[in-house]
């Protein structure tokens, strides 16, 4: 059996070593990632084997989506590559962000290593998952991310001890990485020409069942580690001032927050599909419950406090308050990226002025067409008879 799953193999470094999985013939490849991989990233002699060996699932690993891996268990190799960070200080980072960055970057991969850890022990198995040299070394400016990424490296070492302990010669790579031109990180783009030499250097040290693999270790990373371990502080403020006067900072946060309000008077099918399919397109979900449904005309059967409880106690939804007056007045507040609505919305007086008003503010408002099924409108008739 040569079957791999790679986490985050849909776009960048990711998308590489499943070109190199493929190359090293084997047999089916489990891709899970946000989105699609992209068929034009994929060199044109490679696409027929790239489309008939691999199997896409859509996971957020934000959203704590972790049953697809039950479900998937005929592997021998699992590679982890899902991450993400920007160059910011730790005042203009938002509490979702912080709490998002923890989650994708650690909690969410040392769980997937917990689902397939009886393999790693028992089996002949391989792993890797990238790191980064900010898991080996002060990285201020990348507080958060740094402090996620030592965490997961510190994980490694651990799990590494323990697998030797169990007299099993499996071992988990560490590939830590310092920029990683020809992907997506800090807002670049994929380019599989630049990423292929590094996908190669990762397959051949996880074969080998090597602990670590810092690319560029001799000619930049020896030396750069040596002078964070001489001196720790002095390291870190040459670092600061480095990012500070060579690297763009970046004032865009990297998780998506979206937001919707409602009245969910008798909660029902049509509530849970609408959060569902918002909470698919955002990383953060706010949800505002109206207080009555008199903006409606309309009277409510449950209690404000009981529909924002039931509100608030769906795995979807992230946040739940009481609603805005207006959409408009809840960006004041959150900033969202998202603003969800019923496309009967679309086109009223009312959504004409928040799209003029969202122009300057990069918020995409989001038109769900309904769906036939159970209405709040058929419970209340139901009710009312």
């Amino acid at each position: 059996m040569k079957n791999a799953l790679v986490v985050g193999g849909n776009s960048g470094i990711g998308l590489s070593l499943v070109i190199e999985l493929i190359k090293n013939d084997y047999n089916h490849i489990y891709i899970v990632g946000k989105d699609k991989p992209i068929i034009e990233d994929i060199p044109i002699d490679l696409r027929e084997q790239f489309t008939t060996k691999t199997e896409f699932y859509k996971v957020n690993l934000i959203n704590e989506e972790y049953e697809i891996f039950d479900k998937i268990q005929d592997i021998n190799t699992l590679i982890i590559t899902a991450g993400f960070g920007r160059i910011a200080l730790f005042e203009d980072l938002n509490e979702t962000e912080i709490t998002n960055l923890i989650k994708c970057n650690e909690l969410s991969i040392i769980r997937i290593i917990k689902k397939y850890y009886q393999k790693i022990l028992n089996e002949e198995f391989y792993t890797a998952i990238i790191g980064s040299i900010a898991g080996h070394v002060a990285s201020p400016l990348f507080s958060v991310y740094g402090a996620s990424k030592m965490g997961l490296c510190g994980f490694i070492e651990n799990i590494n001890i323990e697998l030797m302990k169990k007299n099993t010669e499996n071992r988990i790579l560490d590939v830590s990485p310092g920029s990683l031109k020809g992907t997506k990180f800090e807002g670049g783009k994929n380019d599989i020409n630049q990423t292929q030499l590094i996908a190669e250097n990762i397959i051949e040290n996880m074969f080998k069942r090597n602990t670590l693999y810092i690319p560029q270790y001799d000619e930049v990373y020896k030396n750069v580690i040596e002078r964070y371990q001489n001196n720790p502080i002095k390291f870190g403020i040459e670092s600061y001032d480095y990012k500070m006067n060579n690297r763009k900072m970046s004032n865009k946060t990297q998780v998506v927050i979206g937001y919707l309000s409602g009245t969910f008077d008798l909660f029902h099918i049509g509530h849970l599909n609408l959060l569902r399919r918002a909470k698919e397109q955002c990383d953060y979900l706010i949800v505002g419950v109206h207080k009555s449904g008199a903006w409606k005309r309309k009277e409510t059967f449950i209690p404000f406090e009981e529909r924002k409880d039931i509100v608030g106690h769906i795995k979807y939804v992230d946040k739940v308050i009481e609603s805005y007056p207006e959409d408009a007045d809840a960006w004041n507040e959150f900033h969202y990226n998202k603003l969800f609505v019923g496309s009967d919305y679309k086109g009223t007086e009312r959504f004409n002025r928040y799209e003029e008003y969202f122009k300057d503010k990069d918020v995409e408002i989001v038109y769900f067409p309904y769906t036939q099924g159970t209405s709040s409108t058929q419970l209340r008739d139901a009710l009312k008879k």
